[in-house]
């Protein structure tokens, strides 16, 4: 038996996107981001070839990738993130752009350059929902709690 072919990890994964902080959404952006390009350099060899079969799909993984990107992009507050959002708008720019002319060039070096610091952001961004979500429960209701924006 296939769990998801019951469709009860869909429903799962549905029911943590909704009830998850802005944080946690964030943080799951980033995981699908760094998966996606996990499996489109799984599909690159190291003398950047692709076999036939694997274009497609590597071409599926990369395009997800920068639906997530530009994902980001638009969740960015500009007013409210300041510096940081401003920064972070750049590296998404930029991301796209590697990712673009990586995907037409099958460049796994600029995959991987882009991979390793989308995986540095996630875990930056995991470690700012954890501490924001043990200061929420540690706080009492009325008291003000860290806003992550940007």
């Amino acid at each position: 038996m296939n769990y998801n072919s019951y469709g009860g990890y869909n429903t799962y994964r549905e029911v943590g996107v909704k009830t998850a902080s802005q944080g946690k959404l964030v943080v799951m952006l980033y995981q699908g981001a760094v998966l996606h390009l996990e499996e489109a350099l799984s599909m690159i060899d190291f003398d950047n070839k692709i076999e036939a079969c694997n274009i497609e799909s590597f071409g599926k993984h990369i395009q997800r990738v920068q639906d997530i990107i530009t994902e980001l992009q638009v969740s960015l507050d500009m007013e409210k993130g300041g510096e940081i959002a401003q920064n972070l708008m750049a590296l998404y720019i930029y991301f796209n752009k590697e990712l673009l002319n990586a995907g037409i060039k099958h460049d796994r070096e600029k995959i991987k350059f882009v991979h390793d610091l989308l995986d540095q952001l996630r875990d930056s961004w995991e470690n700012a929902a954890n501490t924001q979500a043990n200061n929420a429960v540690k706080m009492p209701v009325d008291s003000p709690t860290i806003s992550i924006t940007g």
